[in-house]
């Protein structure tokens, strides 16, 4: 399955979470109902992935990342009224800090938002990551 086909089908789960659920859970509620949707569904799923931040060889910070889908996605949940760009620089954050090119931002709010961030050093931009076009429903 190619990235996009696999970013269609975890947005897909996504939803089918938000439908059961609804909104007014703790984020913790929807990370643990995704992994159960995106298991079911056949996909390779990693809850609270480490990820390791280095400066000059150092290890300066360890985070975690929600979830890492087939070890080449990761997911960062939030359960907040909307996106802001504090989530966003997270999100790009673990991408930098990591070998994985795509990260989606999933809200499950009073609807589900969500953005897509890739990791794409070759693009002429200030940051080297690439926005796709917001998804809401």
């Amino acid at each position: 399955m190619e990235q996009e086909e696999l970013t269609e089908a975890i947005i897909a789960c996504a939803y089918k979470v938000h439908n059961v659920l609804g909104f007014g859970f703790l984020e913790k509620v929807y990370e643990n109902s995704l992994k159960i949707e995106l298991q079911k569904q056949g996909f390779e799923v990693d809850q609270q992935f480490p990820i390791s931040v280095f400066y000059d060889e150092t290890l300066v910070g360890d985070f975690f990342a929600d979830l890492l889908i087939n070890k080449s996605i990761i997911l960062e949940l939030k359960a907040v009224d909307n996106i802001g760009k504090p989530h966003e620089v997270q999100l790009v954050n673990y991408l930098k800090a990591t070998n994985i090119e795509i990260g989606l931002l999933i809200n499950f709010g009073r609807s589900v938002q969500i953005k897509r961030k890739y990791k794409n050093p070759t693009k002429k931009n200030l940051t080297g990551f690439q926005d796709s076009q917001d998804l809401q429903d």
